[in-house]
């Protein structure tokens, strides 16, 4: 097989790396990949990104299957395109993955649906947003409508703060175009999960649970970034916890998606708060999460391949996945000023002393591995228990350098005592 993944990421090299130890696969290609993806796949840089842009690119090279990882391909149609021309292709289509595309869309569609969620309302002027603001106790959660890579999210402490944000997510300050809208939500106290299924439309294998580290500083603090960080095991949360998650959550919306007329396929994220009063969603995805890509792919131990084809052409009915049993563990050496104004072009060091590290903002310059964007590079390793991972991704982010990289000293502390 030859197999395209769309994408130049951490969570792209990941997908590419584990794809490419499939004995079925004899092709890896990445559109437009990265430094790191190369090492694994055959970059394609230039070939254009948009849908008509990847199928040209697909049929060109004869290409079997494509896996799309980022979101804003699969928001543009990339899945119906690639369906319309007969290519077998893994993700939803631009109308079920407005279930990201859109906050409101998807906040709405939980509430038909009747799957557990925050309290919201949905405002699109200041005037209309000050006025919902006295409906909510603080802290409150306000996030921008559409695509905002993982920033378009502000827990506000108090009404000051809620009224700034207003203002910033309206002016397009934090999030561009994607705020014209902002949707208002209470806050929910728990542990946050991640619980990543792939579905062919009907049928559905869930991927061990992760969680991520969103907030840029230690401790949770700081603004939103696309994330600092995450971990894989087993403990994250009980086999009870993970039915239950199954039952009211996963379930319900590949149903209702179905009978709405957009069949969900591909990989249907939810992002949970473990409530006293059980799981509620706090965001869908319509594709795997950055950085829980990377410690899911490096837990997996089955060939992956079969069931990306099986989602792809809808023969996932009685799909399973193997997993390692030692959890792993990826931290994220990220660029000076991220999340806001970063800066790039800095030479990166010491990737030979670090057994796995997925790439993200990277590029060659000169015959020098630079940093290139945000999140630069994820360090993951996996151990006996959770704290050996942690421990073990640590020491190798140790040995590599870049000028002023900054990275979370807590990922996966949250953990230690389960896992």
């Amino acid at each position: 097989m030859k197999v395209l993944v769309l994408g130049g990421g951490g969570r792209e090299h990941a997908l590419a790396w584990k794809i490419a130890q499939s004995p079925l696969v004899e092709e890896v290609h990445a559109a437009p990949g990265n430094p790191g993806i190369a090492q694994v796949a055959t970059c394609h840089p230039k070939a254009g990104s948009k849908p008509e842009d990847y199928l040209a690119l697909a049929k060109s090279l004869e290409i079997d299957l494509t896996v799309v990882g980022p979101e804003a391909p699969l928001v543009a149609g990339v899945v119906d395109v690639f369906s319309t021309a007969g290519l077998a292709i893994v993700g939803p289509t631009a109308a079920a993955a407005q279930l990201e595309g859109s906050k409101a869309f998807s906040k709405g569609f939980m509430d038909r649906a009747g799957i557990p969620t925050a309290r919201f309302l949905v405002v699109d002027s200041q005037a209309a947003a000050l006025s919902a603001l006295d409906s909510f106790s603080y802290p409150v959660v306000l996030k921008a409508d559409g695509l905002a890579a993982g920033k378009g999210v502000v827990i506000a402490q108090d009404r000051a703060e809620a009224e700034a944000a207003v203002r910033s997510i309206l002016s397009g300050e934090i999030a561009g175009q994607a705020g014209g809208r902002i949707v208002i939500e209470e806050f929910l106290v728990g542990e946050e999960v991640s619980f990543i299924v792939l579905s062919d439309g009907k049928d559905f294998v869930a991927m061990e649970p992760s969680q991520d580290h969103k907030a840029i500083f230690d401790g949770d603090k700081g603004p939103n970034t696309g994330g600092m960080g995450a971990y894989c095991a087993s403990g994250i949360i009980t086999p009870e916890q993970a039915q239950q998650v199954i039952e009211t959550v996963i379930q319900p919306t590949i149903r209702h998606m179905e009978a709405e007329g957009t069949p969900f396929t591909g990989f249907l994220y939810a992002g949970l708060m473990m409530t006293a009063a059980g799981p509620k969603v706090l965001e869908f995805n319509a594709r795997l999460g950055d950085p829980e890509t990377q410690v899911i792919m490096h837990r997996m131990d089955s060939d992956f391949v079969p069931a990306l084809l099986a989602s792809a052409t809808g023969k996932l009915a009685g799909h399973t996945l193997q997993w390692k049993p030692e959890p792993s563990v990826c931290v994220v050496l990220a660029a000076s000023g991220y999340p806001g104004a970063i800066r790039t072009g800095d030479e990166i060091l010491g990737l030979e002393n670090a057994e796995t590290v997925f790439q993200a903002g990277t590029k060659i310059v000169d015959g020098k591995l630079v940093t290139a964007g945000g999140r630069v590079l994820a360090v993951t390793a996996r151990g006996a228990k959770l704290r050996d991972a942690k421990d073990a991704a640590y020491r190798d982010g140790e040995n590599i350098f870049f000028r002023d990289m900054q990275f979370r000293k807590d990922i996966g502390h949250k953990g230690l005592n389960r896992c």
